[in-house]
């Protein structure tokens, strides 16, 4: 353990890391229970490809991402709430986020971008710099002081959006917000666990704690917990065995996952 944090960069991708994994293991916890988790699956495809297009033009691929992130975080709740439309919701956001993809891919291959394909897909703790423990600390604070100050209004918007909506509360504004906080989430979580595992810390937390919890709070709770949990002990083991750290997180989250579900089918009997 003394060597693990001995090296700087361990330091700030465990800061990132933990930071963007409370995050997400908050929104996560809204966006299942509000049946939204595609949104975070496509906007992390969506971040590769703004990534790729970004680093081929020369520019800060973080900053050009953002903005497109939130463009696109725009869209993504749009089609998801969508039911006018002739195609359904899940299926725009699938067409959207693979096609970000393909487009990420081209780019990186047509531009010799290839040797970074990996780190933008699986990402790399030796990309996490200061800057993005910043922008995680400032993020991980606006997140957790929203819960805090507006817990009601999140609770009512996550469960019952036409009830809110009868009491005052603007729920569009309030999924918004949501949208925009989950796709700054996934930018900076993206040099950590890369674009196309991002979304598990999103989604796979909040699942694990559904397993045993069945109200709001113990959910949010448990879920926070489990995602730090499972990122640290997925950092020691990707450090000690030499494997793919974003793999390896999601990997210690799937066995959690297994875990919880045989504890809550043990306690039903």
């Amino acid at each position: 353990m003394i060597e693990f944090f001995s090296y700087g960069f361990i330091e700030r991708a465990m800061i990132v890391g933990a930071l963007v994994s409370l995050c997400a293991a908050l929104l996560g916890a809204i966006l299942v229970l509000k049946r939204y988790s595609m949104i975070g699956d496509g906007l992390s495809h969506v971040g590769f490809g703004a990534i790729a297009i970004g680093a081929a033009a020369n520019l800060t691929p973080m900053y050009f991402a953002l903005p497109m992130m939130i463009i696109s975080a725009f869209v993504l709740l749009k089609l998801s709430s969508s039911s006018n439309s002739k195609m359904s919701g899940d299926s725009a956001i699938a067409i959207i986020s693979s096609s970000a993809l393909a487009i990420g891919i081209t780019v990186c291959s047509v531009t010799g971008m290839n040797s970074d394909l990996n780190s933008y897909l699986f990402g790399s703790i030796l990309a996490t710099s200061k800057e993005d423990a910043i922008l995680a600390v400032i993020l991980a604070v606006i997140i957790i002081v929203s819960f805090f100050i507006f817990y009601n209004k999140i609770f009512a918007v996550t469960f019952d959006d036409d009830f809110a909506k009868a009491t005052g509360t603007p729920t569009n504004v309030y999924n918004m917000v949501i949208a925009v906080l989950t796709a700054l989430t996934i930018v900076i979580g993206m040099r950590v666990m890369g674009t196309l595992l991002i979304s598990a810390l999103i989604i796979f937390p909040s699942l694990t704690s559904m397993r045993l919890f069945r109200n709001f709070k113990g959910v949010i709770i448990s879920s926070v917990v489990i995602s730090l949990f499972c990122f640290f002990t997925g950092m020691i083991v990707s450090f000690n065995f030499d494997t793919p750290t974003g793999a390896t997180v999601v990997l210690v989250n799937l066995a959690m996952f297994i875990i919880f579900w045989i504890i809550s089918k043990i306690l039903k009997r």
